[in-house]
């Protein structure tokens, strides 16, 4: 079964450049490779089953069809929407962090 393109909007590369810097300065260069990897395992995952992010950072933000995957091994979540012809990676945030304030800091309209 062939899945759907899965497209990073700016914000969210935005965010893996920023979380690979932090690995590659805090930790040994096996934990950003890891890094890259649970986030092309996430990104493959989501294009294969787009409905498997749970709705719940959507339906608290007021923003149908957002949905978050978390990374294995990871601390962050992946943001995403699956539109007609792509599923759109909105952003790659921490866990840790105030989702609500990290998202609508951005606006994500559009």
């Amino acid at each position: 079964m062939k899945g759907k393109a899965v497209i990073p909007r700016e914000l969210a590369n935005r965010d893996v450049d920023e979380a690979l810097a932090h690995y590659v300065n805090e930790a040994p260069v096996d934990v950003a490779l890891g890094f890259i990897d649970a986030l092309e395992q996430a990104y493959a995952l989501i294009g294969q089953q787009p409905g498997i992010g749970s709705p719940r950072w959507g339906h608290e933000l007021g923003l149908p069809g957002l949905c978050a995957w978390p990374l294995t091994r990871y601390p962050y979540l992946v943001f995403y929407v699956d539109l007609p012809d792509h599923v759109a990676v909105w952003r790659v945030l921490q866990a840790q962090r105030d989702v609500p304030a990290g998202m609508l800091a951005v606006g994500l309209q559009g």
